[in-house]
């Protein structure tokens, strides 16, 4: 990209903004807790304050399927693209297992064995109701998490001040060109001040998406989820129930080896949230969560796979939750003790559809125990606020003997015995710390995080026997295996920045640091690269790899800043923004760490009057040449694409959304990319997926 398009993209943002009228600007949050969480709001502006800073409402794009798009839009978040539903949020530079991840509250394990399903999956970006987004470090009361923490807060319906019923209404509807794409969404509910209950749906299906040169084959979706939630409120608190049903059908990973063809998944959990005494607040939760999966290469992967190479992997996940907590004091002063359990089984067997005598039981009984407690105290000295927390860890892993069919060759049945003959169990008891600080001085507030934080290594990069590419969402082509001499990761964080947020000018920067000791990457298998001189290089070359990696414990350090701002140079006009710069690098060897995202601008420009807004969203991202030689990272070259939208307000809680992506018609592919495996597709093999190209969308939004 060069200088003189950059240029173009930015005045025409500036342009259009400068049209005099007023944007909206989100007043200061009134909960303590603001200064401690991004929250991203979707569908709408809600009405009662809200519990975090509001960041540049996505009104201003076309809402994409995958929700982890929309949580990218944080400062410091960026996007591994590895599908339409199976993107992960890369935050300050770590992404994976390293960032928690939940729905409404509920923490579960995915059910690919290569995260074609990470948490966000389960949000249907037309259901979000708001993405909250712990700053930096996530409290030790959210559970264990080396980065920071996601969650997605799906529509439900609330209680209202009356003592009759009355009905309640949220919907959307979508139409995007650039994949020929549709969604609609939306909850209806009955609630008075007692009573509250609802229904959501969704229905979302595309096809393959355009880019400048062609079309990305491989890249239709379908989605569909529904679901009830019902509440009682008595005098302390609120009795809470909700399931929800996720139907993913055939949709492409064109990253992947393997596309979906199906995740059926249910959620259900309930619970109790309210204060029992004076200023004693008890929350309880329980929760299950069942994924069952298939994926193949011949159902929408083009071309089919050759009968001998067929494949069509079945996966199994289930996460039981608990956990339970006691807060003594109120909102901005407290002590806060609880404890979680989260136990998930996972099965994984890999098929043959033309052959049933070939199976592998690749992850047989998988088994991941978590038994956690935390101390968590609020309070402040003087205009200093404090949270200090601490929670401790007690995970046991375990893998049961895998079986394989007659048709496996001799070279897996080889791992197979001596994975059989090993030890199959660990345990690991880790230690997480957090301390935060600010100050409130007036429109000014500095603040501080020092925190350590641990991550126990996953089933998979313990455990995993079989030489494949399940490598959580990499989705780089390497074939990857286990290794059960693993530790924890330990990351030492120290981050330091303010709020601003006076009548023309908000602004929320910081600077960071992690390092991580015992950093999990993969590495070569063994000295004598490029050698097939053991059974996992055998099997691996079998499969296309000669040279597969293993997981390993390194030393690696991430630091950067990032921020947010808003502007208000007149009455009806806001400039709002994100920027995030982040590098990552080995400490055991001179190497920069593995798709760390490049720095990247975000800049929307909104001009409103009344019932009609415009506006325009410039996103601008530098070329990554600072990539990891180890790991055979190809470079990524800069790019900026503009966006148009607008949107007018029919009536009170009913609005027409309409806008233009990729103006220019901009051809790039973004750095964290997956790398297309679709043979018949206008994206050659091996190339990273492009971004979509120029493309209008309308959408519709009700809420009574």
């Amino acid at each position: 990209m060069n200088s003189r398009y950059f240029r173009r993209c930015l005045g025409a943002a500036t342009m259009l903004a400068a049209v005099p009228a007023a944007a909206e600007h989100n007043p200061p949050s009134t909960d303590p807790d603001a200064v401690l969480t991004d929250t991203i709001i979707v569908t709408a502006r809600r009405a009662e304050a809200i519990s975090a800073d509001g960041i540049a409402p996505p009104q201003q794009i076309a809402l994409p399927a995958d929700a982890a798009a929309i949580a990218a839009r944080v400062p410091g978040g960026d996007l591994f693209g590895n599908g339409a539903l199976s993107g992960q949020l890369s935050y300050r530079g770590l992404a994976g297992e390293r960032v928690l991840g939940r729905i409404n509250g509920q923490r579960f394990a995915t059910g690919g064995p290569n995260a074609m399903d990470p948490p966000l999956h389960y949000a249907p970006a037309i259901l979000v109701d708001r993405i909250e987004v712990a700053r930096g470090v996530a409290p030790v009361s959210s559970g264990p998490a080396l980065a920071g923490a996601v969650n997605a807060e799906l529509v439900q319906a609330q209680f209202s001040d009356s003592e009759s019923l009355a009905p309640q209404l949220r919907a959307a509807a979508q139409y995007r060109s650039v994949d020929d794409s549709y969604a609609l969404g939306g909850m209806a509910g009955l609630a008075n001040e007692n009573w509250r209950l609802g229904v959501i749906a969704a229905r979302e299906e595309g096809h393959d998406y355009a880019f400048p040169g062609g079309t990305a084959v491989g890249t239709a979706f379908e989605r569909n989820l529904y679901g009830f939630h019902a509440g009682f409120r008595t005098s302390p608190g609120e009795l809470f129930v909700e399931y929800r049903r996720s139907e993913t059908d055939p949709t492409g990973n064109p990253p992947f080896a393997l596309d979906i063809v199906y995740f059926d998944t249910d959620f259900v959990q309930g619970g109790f949230r309210g204060e029992i005494a004076d200023d004693v607040t008890l929350n309880v939760r329980i929760g299950h969560v069942a994924v069952r999966h298939l994926m193949d290469n011949q159902t929408i992967r083009q071309p089919a796979a050759p009968a001998m190479m067929a494949r069509a992997t079945f996966a199994d996940a289930d996460t039981t939750t608990a956990e339970a907590s006691v807060r003594f004091g109120g909102d901005g002063r407290y002590l806060k003790i609880g404890g979680d359990v989260e136990l998930t089984e996972k099965f994984v067997t890999i098929t043959n559809p033309f052959n049933p005598v070939f199976f592998i039981e690749s992850q047989p009984d998988a088994r991941s125990d978590r038994y956690g407690g935390f101390v968590q105290w609020r309070g402040g000295l003087g205009a200093v606020q404090f949270e200090a927390g601490a929670r401790i860890d007690d995970t046991r892993q375990s893998v049961g003997a895998p079986r394989l069919g007659a048709a496996v060759p001799m070279g897996p049945r080889a791992l197979a015995a001596a994975f059989i003959a090993a030890n199959r169990k660990d345990a690991d008891t880790t230690l997480d710390v957090v301390l935060r600080g600010w100050a409130p001085l007036g429109a000014f507030t500095p603040r501080i995080t020092l925190a350590r934080k641990e991550r126990v290594p996953s089933v998979l990069e313990r455990f995993g026997w079989l030489p494949t590419e399940a490598s959580f969402g990499l989705a780089d082509g390497n074939i990857y295996v286990g290794n059960p001499a693993l530790k924890p990761e330990t990351a030492w964080i120290a981050e330091a920045g303010f709020d601003y947020d006076g009548d023309r000018l908000t602004i929320r920067p910081t600077l960071f640091y992690r390092r991580v000791d015992d950093f999990i990457q993969g590495v070569p298998f063994d000295a004598t690269v490029g050698v097939i001189d053991s059974t996992v290089e055998m099997v691996a070359n079998m499969n296309g790899d000669p040279t597969p990696l293993r997981f390993a414990n390194t030393d690696a350090e991430l630091y950067g800043a990032d921020l947010d701002f808003s502007i208000r140079p007149l009455a009806r006009v806001e400039l709002l923004g994100t920027a995030s710069l982040v590098r990552g690098q080995r400490r055991d060897m001179s190497d920069d760490l593995y798709r760390v995202p490049p720095v990247n601008l975000r800049l929307s420009a909104v001009w409103a009057k009344e019932k009609l807004s415009l506006g325009a969203e410039l996103f601008a991202a530098a070329a990554q040449d600072r990539v990891s030689v180890s790991n055979g990272e190809q470079p990524s070259e800069s790019f900026a694409t503009l966006g148009l939208f607008a949107r007018y307000a029919l009536g009170e809680g009913l609005a027409v959304e309409v806008g233009v992506e990729n103006l220019l018609d901009e051809s790039y592919a973004p750095h964290l990319a997956g790398r297309s495996r679709v043979g018949a597709s206008d994206v050659s093999v091996g190339e990273r997926l492009p971004g979509a190209g120029r493309g209008g969308w309308v959408r519709v939004t009700a809420r009574f």
